[in-house]
């Protein structure tokens, strides 16, 4: 099996865009959905690629894995999204080895998401890992580092107020309703999409709008009376969506489809109507604008928000980095002994054939020799060596190559590169 310490052969990436560079539109065509997740885990593992684990979410879509050269990566994404190599290489990014590693970790503890402290994102990161371990492409390096960077995010929640207040996606959709809609109580509010996004818009316009007036739609009609039931709110079927639109003062679209479910064939109301799309790839089509009483916001406009709570998250973010510089620096002493486990496994297997022949032989030589004894002792003599040599190969000071060569010719150790 091969060595996951960022070998010279195989090189560990991060491939990806995010919303720092690609808008909507384009984060749009190269959003994953999970069979698209499933297919490239299994064409990487018929590649031969070691290791592979995708995440896409409505700011992003990256691929973590090891290959002989980023290209095999970028291709498998733009050959299972509606982009191309040209559009990816406009806006994307790639990582290697210890930056990808760092780029990980700044990623799952909400560093880098377009909502400061936004923690949603390490949960992508754990189906992510779940997806790879089901197609067994979760190799020992990415399951150590999916769990540091899980390590990270849980003592950053803890530790600091990196995620305090509510400015979630969710959160600033409300915010923008509150701040721009008068008599928000008396308004009719459709929400159509009942998943995580849609689930949390529903609490906080409950929570923050004082509003009775609220209806759910949702292709699965059982998933919106769920959401319902919490709220004590009212339910149609996916087929009312057209009456209920008539109806309604605001619409919140929160399907999550890759095509757009709401379009301008749908809206004939005749008074004004605000529409929030909070899905990637958007699902509202831009045609709604062509009507005069429509307006039109999207999950970009309401992410921009620089209200108080983020200031105050700004000023946890040294300590957050901080964290992530422990626990970061933890998983390379980790990669850094994958370096000489191969060697010390070897020398530990050449310590016992030594025991194993030394025993054999005296206990053909000594009529009383107690074999049980000598094996207890050998042994423990044996995790003594080879523990001495782990510790003094974890040293700083030491040359860890040279001493791994030195340690393989004392010893005439025979190691399995594979």
């Amino acid at each position: 099996m091969r060595n996951y310490n960022i070998s010279k052969h195989s090189s560990f990436y991060a491939v990806g865009l995010s919303y720092k560079k690609a808008d909507a539109e384009v984060r749009g065509k190269f959003s994953l959905d999970v069979p698209a997740i499933d297919r490239i885990i299994i064409q990487a593992k018929e590649q031969g690629i070691d290791g592979l684990l995708a995440i896409s979410t409505c700011n992003r879509t990256e691929l973590y894995g090891f290959a002989q050269h980023p290209f095999q990566l970028i291709k498998m994404l733009c050959d299972e999204t509606r982009g191309s190599v040209e559009e990816f290489q406009e806006v994307a990014y790639v990582y290697k080895n210890h930056d990808a590693i760092s780029h990980m970790f700044k990623v799952g503890t909400g560093l880098d998401s377009q909502i400061l402290g936004d923690f949603e994102i390490i949960s992508q990161i754990k189906q992510g890992f779940y997806r790879a371990k089901k197609h067994e492409m979760a190799n020992p390096f990415l399951e150590r580092l999916c769990n540091s960077v899980i390590q990270a995010s849980k003592r950053i929640k803890n530790e600091t107020e990196l995620s305090t207040g509510a400015t979630s996606v969710a959160f600033a959709s409300v915010k923008y309703i509150l701040d721009n809609v008068s008599a928000i109580s008396e308004k009719n509010i459709l929400l159509f999409g009942t998943g995580k996004i849609g689930r949390n818009t529903c609490e906080n316009l409950v929570k923050h709008s004082n509003n009775s007036h609220i209806t759910l739609i949702n292709r699965t009609r059982e998933k919106a009376e769920d959401v319902a039931g919490k709220f004590h709110l009212t339910v149609k079927d996916y087929g009312d969506l057209q009456a209920e639109i008539r109806k309604a003062d605001i619409l919140v679209v929160a399907t999550g489809a890759q095509l757009p479910t709401v379009s301008k064939a749908l809206i004939y109301s005749k008074k004004p109507l605000l529409i929030l799309d909070l899905s990637v790839p958007k699902n509202v089509s831009d045609d709604v604008l062509e009507l005069d009483n429509v307006s039109l916001v999207h999950l970009d406009q309401l992410s921009r928000i620089t209200d108080d709570t983020l200031a105050k998250r700004k000023e946890f973010v040294p300590k957050a980095e901080a964290i992530i510089e422990q626990v970061k620096k933890d998983f390379l002493k980790w990669l850094e002994t994958r370096k000489f486990a191969p060697v010390i496994n070897a020398l530990k297997q050449k310590l016992k054939t030594m025991k194993a022949e030394e025993i054999d032989f005296q206990s053909k030589k000594l009529s009383d020799f107690n074999e049980d004894q000598a094996e207890v002792i050998s042994e423990r003599i044996i995790q003594k060596i080879t523990k001495q040599f782990a510790n003094h190969l974890k040293s700083s000071e030491v040359d860890t190559e040279d001493s791994l060569a030195l340690i393989q010719k004392v010893f005439q150790l025979e190691i399995d590169s594979q």
